[in-house]
């Protein structure tokens, strides 16, 4: 994709671009047979996810049951996907015995956690990123299971390294970067128990007009606040990116599981990702702190080898966000918090 696609005017058809599948996502669900459920739908990137599985399948010319699954504890969280035509389940996956109501099918893409608000909450985060993937790959053992993980597993690196790639180290700062891990090990557990067939994508940072790091500058910028640069430097991509590779790493789930860095080509400087945006707004943009010789990054040379490069350019994503913050486009208010350098959140 990029700045000639036509540019959103709602959130309807933002949607619908952020769930266009690709000819790549076509010849992956193709070779993927069965069933399909998303577990933990209702979070950011679940309707895209769910909706682009939906198209691809309508494009092939199957008719599989896709399930979303989520608590879905308001009104608004089930609307799109009611418009949509999915089968629905409200459940809580960490209690054993909802997520024992659920069919066990032969494609599962796992989405489920907590982040927010979790900071010195050990029972919410040991309850929600470890006890709930340990139920659920002992529950799906029989499946093919995708399980999205977070750069944040890594620990620190500097810009000119590159990222860490799938084989970096991993001794991350905090109670939910650790705890993260450990929801990884539960799959990783679960598929030496059972021979179950994983992939874990490890992803940092999605970028949708209404939230991601992108948008967050740009509040910034647009609103005269000071920009924190101690964490100086990100990676960003797409969510229809995001989620054609989620959706591509069905076929590449293997045991031991399948490890990949879903993320953005290039590293980014906050700096200067504040100053565009400035350009943008008309704005004399302001900065408080200095660049930390580290943070979390994360190298996705394995990702372009096999998928290709993500296909929106930061230059159109800061355009568009430019526009849609400027036109009033809604945003969902939830701050990324990647300023965060302790882990905690």
């Amino acid at each position: 994709m990029s700045c000639g696609e036509t540019f959103p005017q709602s959130t309807e058809q933002l949607d619908d671009i952020l769930s266009r599948p690709t000819e790549s996502v076509l010849a992956a669900i193709d070779r993927c047979g069965g069933d399909f459920v998303v577990l933990g739908a209702g979070g950011k990137m679940g309707f895209h996810v769910s909706r682009m599985l939906q198209r691809a399948l309508n494009q092939l010319g199957r008719r599989p049951k896709v399930t979303a699954v989520s608590r879905f504890s308001t009104p608004q969280s089930r609307q799109s996907f009611e418009r949509s035509g999915f089968d629905l389940i409200a459940a809580d996956l960490s209690d054993p015995e909802q997520l024992a109501r659920i069919a066990p099918v032969e494609n599962v893409i796992y989405l489920a956690g907590v982040k927010f608000g979790a900071s010195g909450n050990a029972e919410l985060l040991q309850r929600m990123n470890v006890t709930m993937p340990t139920l659920v790959a002992e529950h799906f053992c029989g499946s093919r299971i995708v399980a999205l993980s977070t750069g944040c597993v890594y620990s620190f690196t500097t810009p000119a390294s590159g990222g860490s790639s799938e084989q970096g180290e991993t001794d991350p700062p905090g109670d939910y970067a650790r705890s993260c891990l450990d929801r990884e090990r539960a799959f990783m557990g679960g598929s030496k128990a059972h021979g179950t067939k994983c992939a874990l994508v490890r992803l940092n940072y999605s970028i949708d007009l209404r939230y991601g790091v992108l948008v967050d500058i740009a509040q910034q910028v647009r609103a005269g606040k000071s920009i924190d640069i101690d964490t100086g430097y990100v990676n960003v991509i797409w969510q229809g990116d995001a989620v054609a590779q989620i959706l591509q790493c069905l076929p590449h789930a293997a045991t031991p599981p399948f490890i990949i860095n879903v993320t953005g080509s290039e590293t980014l400087s906050v700096r200067d990702i504040a100053q565009r945006f400035a350009r943008r707004f008309g704005r004399d943009p302001t900065f408080v702190g200095t660049e930390a010789p580290t943070c979390w990054l994360s190298n996705n040379s394995q990702a372009r080898k096999l998928f290709g490069d993500p296909v929106m350019t930061v230059d159109c994503m800061i355009d568009w966000i430019a526009d849609w913050i400027d036109g009033g486009g809604p945003t969902l208010g939830k701050p990324t918090q990647f300023q965060t350098r302790d882990g905690n959140y």
